[in-house]
């Protein structure tokens, strides 16, 4: 059984489906049982990282995440669900993040270009991880963001996209991995990305 962990951020219900479509049996849940339970985590989140941040604090959901994370559960984070894996984010000053992965999330700088970075790009580079196989070279994937994850080891890294500059598109430390796309908004690319998630073995 796959969590989806529910914190009141985030794009729930669309991830919840994808997942289905999937072959996962998943569940979306605030229960800190169901979390301990469950064979692999989705931590999903949209919006502001300081907001997300907030949310999840309040939810009191993050001893059980780091401790399923440091027991070996896979997990998968999408979106704002990657960048508060990381220390902080230029989007909200002084707000600390789950420090999972270090380094920082900072601006788009796309000189030319409009920020946020909406719509579909092509990854690249990708390596070190099972989450694209089956996929041909450069698939295109659905981002919506104004911010970018830059890990302080550039080996987490495990796909890019090109937008002014090269972005992370995502990352894998251990078993946590992370979209900064959208996988559940990324029609059969993303389909296949999350089928390879659920078939991953814990």
């Amino acid at each position: 059984m796959i969590a989806i962990v529910d914190y009141g951020v985030g794009n729930l219900f669309s991830v919840h489906k994808a997942l289905l479509a999937a072959g996962a049996e998943a569940e979306i849940t605030s229960d800190e049982a169901v979390i301990r339970q469950a064979e692999k985590i989705v931590l999903p989140g949209v919006g502001a990282f300081g907001d997300c941040m907030k949310e999840l604090n309040r939810s009191g959901l993050i001893p059980i995440i780091k401790e399923r994370i440091s027991v070996g559960v896979p997990l998968l984070g999408i979106c704002v669900g990657l960048q508060i894996l990381f220390e902080d984010s230029e989007e909200s000053p002084g707000v600390p993040g789950l420090g999972i992965i270090k380094g920082h999330v900072k601006k788009i700088e796309a000189p030319g270009l409009k920020v946020p970075h909406m719509g579909w790009n092509a990854l690249a580079e990708e390596k070190n991880t099972d989450l694209y196989d089956e996929l041909p070279a450069n698939s295109y994937v659905y981002f919506v963001h104004s911010y970018h994850a830059v890990p302080e080891d550039a080996e987490v890294v495990t796909a890019i996209t090109n937008y002014g500059s090269e972005l992370t598109a995502s990352v894998k430390q251990g078993k946590v991995e992370a979209t900064q796309f959208h996988p559940e908004k990324s029609g059969r690319t993303g389909l296949q990305i999350l089928r390879n998630f659920v078939k991953r073995k814990a």
